[in-house]
């Protein structure tokens, strides 16, 4: 009992006085951006998350139009060049762009397909794509001008939500360590002895407090990610 209880206590210490996370989360993007753009997952992706397929069609987005200003500035097409830069952008759903290289290639509707390929979060890029698409056919402005300057700021947009996310980890990072330590306490506490477990689970009493502790406890991590959540929309 006495060994687990010193474990316990220094595994404590060490959470407390251990590396920033946020600092760990920078190095981890960091490593990241080294490495290749789109590495093999050997586990379930965060794209199947709502969240997680947003980002995946942000980036896309911002593949797509840095790679159609490349074409276009290479002399091709319009339609040409939207087929080639869609054929090679890392897309979460090629299926849906059937409809916008159908319209590239036969000349048809291109701003409208784009708006129905573009899904309601993660989609803002596609959008903007579509009204500088319009913009150029119907007031004959140059497409490789808009198209560069939507892919730039996409790539500003980018920056800032890394940015964000990565000051926001040390605030999730510390509000998880905060919601564990009554369990880690309720260990120690048992390393040295002392029976919670008993007291919790024995009587009215103890269920009540245990039931209580857990609501808070629930309350505080619903309220962390609500703050954390609303400040990454903001």
């Amino acid at each position: 009992m006495t060994a687990a209880a010193v474990v316990l206590t220094l595994l404590a210490v060490w959470l407390w006085t251990g590396p920033d996370p946020g600092t760990l989360r920078l190095a981890r993007l960091l490593r990241r951006d080294r490495a290749d753009p789109r590495p093999r997952r050997w586990w379930p992706s965060r794209a199947s998350w709502p969240a997680g397929r947003a980002e995946a069609w942000r980036a896309a987005s911002a593949e797509l139009c840095q790679g159609l200003a490349a074409e276009l500035a290479a002399g091709r097409t319009a339609g040409e060049a939207l087929t080639r830069a869609v054929a090679a952008a890392a897309l979460p759903d090629p299926v849906a762009f059937r409809s916008v290289i159908a319209a590239a290639r036969d000349g048809g509707d291109v701003p409208a397909a784009l708006l129905a390929a573009a899904p309601d979060r993660g989609g803002e890029g596609l959008r903007r794509l579509a009204v500088c698409w319009q913009a150029s056919a119907t007031a004959g402005g140059g497409l490789s001008v808009l198209v560069d300057r939507v892919a730039a700021s996409l790539r500003e947009a980018e920056a800032h939500r890394r940015d964000v996310a990565t000051q926001l980890a040390g605030a999730r990072a510390t509000a998880r360590l905060l919601a564990g330590l009554p369990a880690l306490g309720l260990l120690m506490a048992a390393g040295l002895g002392m029976r919670p477990f008993g007291f919790l689970f024995g009587g009215p009493a103890g269920a009540g407090c245990l039931v209580l502790g857990a609501a808070l406890d629930g309350c505080g991590l619903w309220w962390t990610h609500r703050l954390v959540t609303r400040a990454e929309q903001a």
